[in-house]
């Protein structure tokens, strides 16, 4: 007999990748063009962190389910605001690439995650550059290169678009690292969204006005009121799903659901979205960065052990505090204080997450190396 607390494990395990495959497939459907035809993805995304921020604003000040975080102004404006920029830039430009490819090759091209985060972590001095590592992501790009080059419908607009907004997600990441980890702050999934999602939607409104209202006022663009509630609300219980999931699981668990949910999303858009096309060459390139991504995340194991064991070595009660700090940073233990990747504390470094573009808002200092790699964010707004 399985246990129920097994049970409700796998439970939510379930839920978050039909909620993350879900949003992604969802969003594609309507931005395409072939389907529901809403070519604004600015829009979207502007919906859903309206919708986000409203709902935790309800959640902090009317029904107190948390507590806000006490933030004077110079931390809100010196960490706050350009999180939310780079935050807001990468559900943008990823939401926009879904216009011009196919979600199989977005989710492919997700594999550069970790190149992304790790070259931006060196670059802004927060990580070392290690032969082993840089091999790693050398061989996760050459698969991604070669999961392109198989591609069919290559189309180097929207391949741009993806690729910028990785970028951009990975200056997030670090920048929540600096800024917010160093100021000691910690947010949950609530206190996330309630600060971050208004401040990124203000910032999606310069581009909005200038690139997406014009299309609106001179074109016939639909809009259905259930549509665009059930997709910001799907966006929103991802955040939630993720929340319930790093609670019971560890980072181990999460990296393996994290690629079956890869898997699964690849194999379902080829089925809902048919000129999704799959070429050998495609699966071929995306095993190779897989086979990348998959060492990189036994290095970071290792290196966890190496530590375990440098920690043993010390006297009792100085092994015993380290363990414990450990362990909250591979599982994420609510706090009434933290989210998205703005949390304080954990050992990693942010050039070891890795985002789900639908799933932004996940408290990513929290969770151990590997599991850092998976959950992201890439909420969604997206």
């Amino acid at each position: 007999m399985i246990s129920k607390t097994l049970f409700l494990t796998y439970f939510y395990l379930f839920i978050y990748i039909l909620l993350s495959s879900g949003v992604i497939l969802y969003n594609k459907w309507v931005l395409s063009p072939k389907y529901f035809n809403f070519p604004l993805p600015i829009t979207l995304t502007m919906i859903h962190m309206g919708f986000s921020g409203a709902v935790a604003f309800l959640l902090v000040r009317v029904f107190k389910v948390v507590s806000p975080v006490k933030m004077s102004f110079e931390i809100y404006a010196t960490c706050v605001i350009p999180i939310s920029a780079f935050f807001a830039s990468s559900l943008w430009f990823g939401n926009t690439a879904y216009l011009h490819i196919s979600v199989a090759f977005i989710q492919m091209l997700k594999a550069l995650m970790p190149v992304a985060t790790f070259l931006v972590a060196v670059l802004c001095g927060i990580d070392k550059a290690r032969c082993d590592v840089f091999f790693n992501m050398l061989l996760v790009s050459v698969g991604v290169v070669v999961s392109s080059y198989g591609e069919i419908h290559f189309n180097i607009v929207g391949t741009l678009y993806q690729v910028t907004g990785i970028f951009a997600e990975a200056f997030r990441l670090v920048l929540t690292q600096v800024l917010l980890q160093k100021k000691g702050l910690s947010l949950n999934p609530i206190t996330s969204l309630y600060y971050i999602a208004p401040c990124s939607f203000v910032f999606l409104f310069v581009p909005w006005y200038l690139l997406e209202k014009p299309m609106i006022e001179v074109s016939q663009i639909q809009f259905n009121f259930w549509i665009f509630f059930s997709n910001a609300l799907c966006a929103l219980a991802l955040n939630f799903s993720i929340f319930l999931v790093i609670g019971r699981t560890g980072a181990v668990t999460i990296r393996v659901a994290g690629v079956l949910k890869d898997w699964i999303l690849i194999a379902l858009s080829t089925v809902i979205f048919p000129e999704s096309t799959i070429t050998g060459l495609n699966i071929i390139g995306y095993g190779i960065a897989l086979c990348g991504v998959v060492m990189y995340n036994y290095i970071k194991v290792r290196d966890v052990r190496a530590s375990q064991l440098t920690a043993e070595s010390l006297p009792d009660r100085i092994s015993k505090d380290w363990k414990l700090e450990k362990k909250s940073s591979d599982i994420y233990v609510p706090d009434n204080g933290g989210n998205n990747e703005g949390s304080s504390g954990g050992n990693g470094s942010a050039s070891d997450t890795n985002i789900d573009e639908e799933t932004p808002l996940i408290s990513s200092s929290r969770l151990s190396h590997i599991g850092r790699t998976q959950l992201t964010s890439h909420a969604t707004g997206k």
